[in-house]
């Protein structure tokens, strides 16, 4: 069974830097273990940047320096979700540097506020940072199109609680990854299928129970659950 598109933006394809230049295109997706046969789940001062954010947009070639630098000033690694279900914590591993940049810089501009959990594979996932309102959809022109590189050899798994980056859909061999979404793995013990496709970034650290219970919730058509969970709150913990 195909777990289907998560969003709808067009993300034009983009050369980059990651060991080797890589062509890309757009949409998302997370497989599970039964379609696993089938498919698998100028340089930027970026002090400068935060200086002047309001002008300052994210694209396909300026992505990867600008998280490289900064990731260097970077002295946190945990993020709270607070959500209209309860809150948890999430741990961002250091040596996934883009990954981990990407979630900070998303949480520090406020993205994921009021974003929902839009996808729910009950006993596998909960794939949240979407949304069916406009506002989301502002944002995400506001930042800025750009996907982020795979980073799979770090040795992390995907073991229950990790946090991961679904990757495009269509035309992505590299499975680069959509930046402005992100899954939780509910399966016990994991759903190790996904670790070659998937980059894991961080782990569930605090209120495992809260992502429990939103895995639990009614969905309709497309895994959207029948009620709206909201991600209310996402904050850096320094």
């Amino acid at each position: 069974m195909w777990l289907k598109k998560i969003s709808t933006i067009a993300i034009i394809p983009i050369l980059f830097l990651f060991g080797c230049r890589e062509e890309v295109a757009n949409k998302k997706k997370v497989v599970t273990q039964k379609e696993l046969q089938k498919d698998t789940i100028k340089k930027v001062d970026s002090s400068a940047v935060l200086d002047s954010e309001e002008a300052f947009k994210l694209t396909e070639d300026n992505a990867i320096e600008f998280f490289y630098e900064y990731q260097k000033n970077l002295k946190t690694t945990k993020v709270k979700l607070t959500t209209s279900m309860g809150s948890f914590v999430i741990q961002l591993y250091d040596n996934v540097p883009y990954h981990k940049a990407n979630f900070i810089y998303l949480t520090k501009k406020g993205y994921f506020n009021n974003t929902q959990f839009h996808r729910i594979v009950e006993n596998f996932i909960i794939q949240g940072g979407n949304s069916d309102d406009k506002v989301t959809a502002n944002k995400r022109r506001q930042i800025g199109r750009y996907l982020l590189p795979p980073d799979t050899r770090k040795g992390y798994k995907h073991h229950r609680g990790t946090i991961s980056m679904p990757s495009s859909e269509n035309d992505n061999p590299h499975k680069l990854a959509s930046p402005y979404e992100f899954f939780i793995v509910v399966a016990k013990p994991g759903s190790y299928h996904l670790d070659k496709d998937f980059t894991p970034f961080g782990k569930v650290i605090q209120g495992m129970s809260v992502v429990d219970k939103i895995n639990q919730v009614p969905v309709g058509k497309g895994d959207w659950p029948s009620k709206n969970v909201y991600i209310e709150k996402a904050e850096v913990l320094e």
